[in-house]
């Protein structure tokens, strides 16, 4: 009876290790069918990448397959699962995407170097323009000035937001934002 009980234990400790492997290679069986990438461990460095594709007016997709949001920025949404697109959300993103599509930008990094949501973040830079505070001169996003960064941009992106207000642009120009 003793050998048996050990038997049967031996049997039940084999059953948990093959039931948990079986398990481990269900998911990634089920990761590999579903197609699912890996997220790109975070950009170490500041520099110039490539821009794939703008997701949004404030994220942007690299060749590298690193996301970035751009910090100071909120522009309206576009792609919200459970929600229409926002006014001026398209012409948000289709501004970002005339200027960086395709393009060499060079990203600066601030302290917090990724959000909750593994995107990098970032102020991008084309040339001598830096493309946070042009959206939100251009009006198409606020000041967001909640998230702690660069006192001297955050001064920067509150004048651009006041000059984009006064000129009533793009978010500006309709009651909904005043």
């Amino acid at each position: 009876m003793a050998r048996l009980a050990r038997r049967s234990g031996r049997l039940t400790r084999r059953m948990l290790l093959w039931g948990g492997t079986g398990a481990l290679i269900a998911s990634l069986s089920f990761l590999r069918a579903a197609n699912v990438s890996r997220v790109p461990p975070p950009l170490e460095t500041a520099g110039e990448y490539e821009v794939a594709r703008v997701v949004d007016g404030d994220t942007l997709l690299l060749e590298t397959g690193h996301r970035v949001r751009l910090l100071g920025v909120d522009t309206p949404e576009t792609k919200h699962p459970h929600r229409p697109a926002e006014p001026f959300g398209q012409a948000a993103a289709q501004f970002t995407r005339r200027a960086v599509e395709g393009r060499i930008v060079r990203l600066e990094f601030d302290r917090h170097r990724v959000d909750r949501y593994g995107r990098t973040l970032a102020f991008v830079r084309l040339g001598e323009t830096l493309l946070n505070e042009e959206l939100i001169r251009e009006g198409f996003s606020r000041a967001e000035t909640g998230f702690p960064f660069r006192s001297d941009y955050q001064r920067r992106f509150q004048e651009a937001e006041s000059s984009a207000r006064q000129q009533r642009l793009g978010i500006w120009s309709t009651e909904d934002f005043k």
